[in-house]
């Protein structure tokens, strides 16, 4: 078979040094045709490196096999997910008699620890052959209409998750009905998932998530030091954090890591990276890094309420898991304030959206969009859709575009021609069929109204703090957000709730910066807090 070019740096070769360190650590194998080398939805133990001849890495979906990649000598194999013990999405098959290179994973841990241009080479290519396999749709499948909710939903949590996998519309897609038949499924059955020969009848999120994967086996067992909720950058840096400096963390999040800025097509203003990185790319980075340090993050986990109990802080979830901790730190972050307008809910479920990932815009390519908002996610969003839509429109309040945005965005979006911008305006109706037709527009200084085509709505109008499972245990201020500090009678450190050893970082704390450093910062900070908590009690 051919092998794949080297897109992006997915498929590096290994150089002469970097092979032989890792074949004294290894064991030399003969491959034969049709033998499997990794197993998709298996965790592998070993870091595969090609030797002679070559492997494919293949899609196996309703016992349809795509080839992905092709791998000659000296690449490796793999997906980001084997670096935190998660399972494939990819079966590894030789297609002809060969020759590879097994190194167990430990030992690979081992080496690209002492060595960081190895580290950076596997890590970077993994990163890219993630991204190339959730275009690609390199994973399960999900069968469902584009006007069904659950099937949206579904498709959501895949996306904020960065799980690969391909969307099959019953609407469009003339092979949907054909797979529905040959599966024995009904059309009210869907949407449907289907995932290594199994099919899930709509399943909920957890459901989902524990057939690829994603959830730890099972729950925490035994009080923890520190209960991180919320897995966005606040709660990622505390985790990688605390850690790493000995405590015993678990993280939770109700839908994925990387919390709103997950769902950033580009963060350029964020230190260290003069390229600027996406939103999902620093969340996976921040991830492995927490796992490496031993942080065990569940996702999806929903937090329904905090308790007490023997002394310890209690988190129950929704699935009536109780885990224990010395310490609470709260990252719930913030959720997106929605559009309440004539017409919106006939048509939410195909058109209207509250981030802009591939996902969104793979959805309007070529179409007239809208996007709703001043502050920095929707210019990003502006900027990213513009990519891709036949036009963006950016619908601001406020009577200048650098009021709420940074200078370095809004001139980037004045300087944008698929983007047309109108200030001192906000929209007033909605209309379609099932789908978005136009959006009605009005001028607040003149009162004019128009029409305009659209085919999907972006909202990005600020947001209200995760706050619901708090409620009567912990002080807020009057618009929700967790006082801290010097905001409460009595002494307190700096990022202390009102209930000693419940701390908050990020978007949720009342008075915080709403940038991703900030919110970094706060997590890096809070753990100083939890370690001077954790002394006290033992003292």
């Amino acid at each position: 078979m051919k092998e794949t070019p080297d897109l992006y740096g997915a498929y590096p070769r290994l150089d002469e040094s970097q092979l032989a360190e890792l074949n004294s650590l290894g064991e030399r194998r003969t491959t034969s045709t049709g033998e499997v080398l990794q197993q998709a939805g298996e965790s592998p133990d070993e870091f595969i490196v090609v030797l002679d001849g070559t492997v494919a890495s293949v899609q196996d979906v309703a016992d349809e096999e795509r080839v992905i990649a092709v791998h000659g000598p000296r690449r490796f194999l793999g997906e980001i997910g084997m670096l935190s013990g998660r399972p494939l999405f990819l079966t590894a098959m030789a297609p002809e008699p060969g020759e590879v290179l097994a190194v167990p994973l430990d030992r690979l841990t081992d080496l690209t620890q002492r060595d960081a241009r190895l580290a950076d080479l596997i890590l970077r290519a993994f990163l890219v052959r993630r991204s190339l396999q959730l275009t690609l749709g390199a994973g399960f499948a999900i069968i469902g209409s584009r006007f069904s909710a659950d099937t949206r939903r579904l498709r959501e949590f895949a996306a904020r998750n960065r799980l690969p996998h391909q969307w099959i519309d019953l609407e469009t897609d003339t092979e949907a009905e054909r797979l529905l038949r040959e599966l024995g499924i009904e059309r009210d059955e869907t949407p449907v998932v289907i995932w290594r020969g199994e099919v899930l009848r709509n399943p909920d999120n957890a459901r989902l998530a524990a057939a690829v994967g994603l959830r730890p086996a099972a729950p925490v067992q035994s009080v923890c030091d520190l209960i991180v909720v919320g897995a966005g950058p606040a709660g990622l840096a505390a985790a990688v954090y605390g850690a790493s400096e000995g405590l015993a963390t678990v993280v939770l999040d109700a839908v994925a890591t990387g919390g709103q800025a997950g769902t950033s097509s580009r963060i350029e203003n964020y230190l260290g990276f003069p390229a600027g990185i996406s939103g999902a790319e620093l969340a996976d980075r921040a991830e492995i890094q927490a796992n490496r340090f031993g942080a065990e993050i569940t996702v999806p986990a929903t937090a329904l309420a905090l308790e007490e109990r023997d002394g310890h802080h209690v988190v129950l979830l929704e699935n009536e898991t109780r885990i224990s901790g010395r310490a609470v730190l709260i990252a719930s972050g913030i959720r997106y304030r929605q559009l309440d307008l004539p017409g919106m809910n006939g048509v939410t479920s195909a058109s209207v959206y509250y981030a802009a990932t591939e996902l969104e815009a793979n959805l309007c390519r070529n179409d007239p969009v809208v996007v709703v908002g001043g502050g920095n996610s929707a210019g990003q969003a502006a900027v990213f859709l513009a990519q891709h839509a036949a036009e963006v429109l950016l619908v601001v309040r406020s009577n200048e575009l650098g009021r709420d945005m940074s200078r370095y965005l809004a001139d980037r979006i004045e300087r944008t021609e698929r983007i047309q911008v109108l200030v001192h305006s906000e929209l007033r109706e909605v209309h379609g069929e099932r789908a978005l037709e136009e959006v009605v527009v009005e001028d607040l200084k003149t009162g004019e109204r128009r029409a305009v085509p659209a085919k999907a709505l972006f909202v990005f109008i600020g947001g209200i703090p995760h706050v619901g499972w708090l409620r009567g245990r912990i002080d807020l201020d009057d618009r929700g957000f967790v006082l801290t500090g010097s905001q409460i009678p009595g002494e307190r450190q700096l990022l202390e709730t009102s209930r000693k050893g419940v701390f908050a970082v990020g978007d949720v704390r009342s008075g915080s910066v709403k940038r991703v450093a900030a919110a970094v910062g706060d997590g890096a900070f809070a753990i100083r807090m939890v370690h001077e908590h954790l002394h006290l009690a033992h003292t």
